[in-house]
C-alpha cells in the first residue's frame, strides 16, 4: 500500500464536530468485534478445521499465529505510508482487503492458501487497528474524546466475550466455514454503515510527518507500549491458559463460564470507562490497574472458593475491558498529528504480548501448576503500574 492521494484541508466543521456520531462510532466498534473475533475463533474449532483441511490440530493452530504474525510485520509501515491518504477510503479499501482474504480462508481446501489468507486477514486488520482510534476520535467533539474512544474500544471486548464462543458453536453446529462466512458478513454489513454514514476525515498533511524513527521517540509514547505489553503479558498468560488455572483451583467454574463472566464484566468496564475517561484518565487508569492486579491476588489466595474466583474474575474483566480506550487515548494524546502511527504500535505490542504470552505459560506449566499463573498476572500487573507513574508526565497527562 503506498499513499498517493493526500486529502485536502480540512473544514472548520471537520476539525470541530459539534455531535457524537454515533452510529459511526458503532460501526466502528462492530469492525473491532470482527477483528478480535476473526482472531481468536480458531482456536474453538481446532478439531472441525483440522478435519476439513485433512491435517493436524497443530497446523491449524498456526491459524492464529499466521494472523498474528500478518499483524505484526505489516501494521507500522502500512500506516506510515499510508497516513496522508483520507481516512474513510482507507478505511473501507482495508475492510474490503480483510473481507476477501477471510472469505479466502472459508472458502479454501488447501492449507497453504488458508495460512496465506490468515497472513493477509492479520496484516489489513493490523491497518485497521490503527485507525479505528484515531478515526473516531477525529470525527467527535474534543470535548468527547474519552467517549468515543471508549465506544470504539466495546467491540473488542465483545468479540472476546461473545464473538468467539458464538463462531464456535456455530462452526460446531453447522460447519466451521459458515462461522468465518459469518463474520464476513458482519464486516460487510458494519463497511456499508460506513461507506453511507461516516463523515470524512483527513490524512495527515506532509508538512506535519514525523519519521517513523521520531514517532517511537516522541515523549512518552516508549512507557506507553511498555505498559500496554506488560499489562496484555499479564492478561493473556492466565487467559490463553485458564483451563489449567481452573483445573489446580479446583472450584466449580468451567471455561466457558469463566470466560463468559469476564467478557460480559469487560463489557462493563468499558461503560466505566466511557464515563470517566474524558475527565480523569490517569486516575482511572491507576485505579484499573490497582484493582487488576487486586483481582490476581485474590485468584491466588481465593482459588479454592468459588465466589471468591468469581469476583475476582469480574473485577478483572472490568479493569480490563477499559484498557483498550485508555490506552488508545495516551496513544492518541501523546502521538498529537502522528496518532494514527502511534496507534499502529498498539496491535503489534498486543500481538507480541499474545505471542510471549504463550510461551511464557507454556514453559511455566511445565514444573507448576495453573496458579502460577496467577503470579505472572500479579508481577507484571505491578510492573505495569509502576511504569503509569513513571511516565505520569509525558505517557498519561490529567486530560486527554
Amino acid at each position: 500500500m503506498t499513499a498517493t492521494t493526500t486529502s485536502s484541508p480540512p473544514s472548520a466543521s471537520t476539525r470541530v464536530p459539534r455531535r457524537l456520531p454515533w452510529a459511526t462510532l458503532v460501526g466502528l466498534a462492530c469492525i473491532g468485534f470482527v477483528l478480535v473475533a476473526m482472531e481468536t475463533m480458531p482456536a474453538g474449532l481446532l478439531p472441525q478445521i483440522a478435519a476439513g483441511l485433512g491435517t493436524g490440530e497443530g497446523v491449524i493452530g498456526l491459524f492464529v499465529s499466521a494472523y498474528a504474525l500478518g499483524t505484526v510485520i505489516v501494521t507500522i509501515p502500512a500506516i506510515t505510508l499510508t497516513r496522508g491518504v483520507a481516512r474513510k477510503p482507507l478505511l473501507l479499501g482495508t475492510l474490503i482487503g480483510l473481507i476477501v482474504a477471510n472469505t479466502v480462508t472459508a472458502i479454501s481446501s488447501d492449507i497453504v492458501l488458508s495460512l496465506a489468507s490468515r497472513f493477509v486477514a492479520g496484516a489489513f486488520s493490523g491497518v485497521i487497528w490503527g485507525m479505528l482510534a484515531a478515526y473516531g476520535r477525529k470525527i467527535s467533539p474534543p470535548s468527547r474524546a474519552g467517549l468515543s474512544l471508549a465506544i470504539v474500544s466495546v467491540g473488542a471486548p465483545l468479540g472476546f466475550a461473545l464473538g468467539t464462543p458464538l463462531g464456535s458453536w456455530i462452526g460446531m453446529t453447522f460447519d466451521w466455514r459458515w462461522a468465518f462466512a459469518g463474520l464476513t458478513a458482519v464486516a460487510v454489513a458494519a463497511g456499508g454503515v460506513i461507506a453511507v454514514i461516516a463523515p470524512p476525515a483527513p490524512g495527515q498533511a506532509s508538512r506535519s510527518r514525523l519519521p517513523l524513527g521520531r514517532v517511537i521517540r516522541i515523549p512518552g509514547i516508549a512507557v506507553i507500549l511498555a505498559v500496554i505489553f506488560t499489562w496484555m503479558l499479564a492478561h493473556n498468560t492466565i487467559y490463553t491458559f485458564i483451563s489449567p488455572y481452573l483445573r489446580a483451583a479446583s472450584t466449580a467454574l468451567t471455561p466457558d463460564v469463566e470466560l463468559l463472566v469476564f467478557g460480559l464484566s469487560s463489557v462493563v468496564g468499558i461503560v466505566i470507562v466511557g464515563a470517566l475517561l474524558d475527565h480523569h484518565p490517569r486516575p482511572l487508569l491507576h485505579g484499573s490497574l490497582v484493582l487488576f492486579i487486586a483481582a490476581a491476588v485474590v485468584l491466588l489466595v481465593g482459588h479454592a472458593w468459588t465466589p471468591a474466583v468469581v469476583v475476582a474474575t469480574v473485577l478483572w474483566g472490568m479493569t480490563f475491558g477499559g484498557a483498550s480506550a485508555q490506552l488508545q487515548g495516551a496513544l492518541t494524546t501523546a502521538g498529537g498529528d502522528d496518532s494514527d502511527v502511534t496507534n499502529s504500535f498498539l496491535p503489534v505490542a498486543f500481538n507480541l504480548a499474545i505471542f510471549t504470552a504463550g510461551i511464557l505459560g507454556a514453559v511455566l506449566l511445565g514444573p507448576f501448576d495453573g496458579l502460577v499463573l496467577t503470579v505472572v498476572m500479579i508481577v507484571f500487573g505491578t510492573i505495569a503500574l509502576a511504569l503509569t507513574f513513571y511516565g505520569r508526565r509525558h505517557a498519561f497527562p490529567a486530560r486527554l
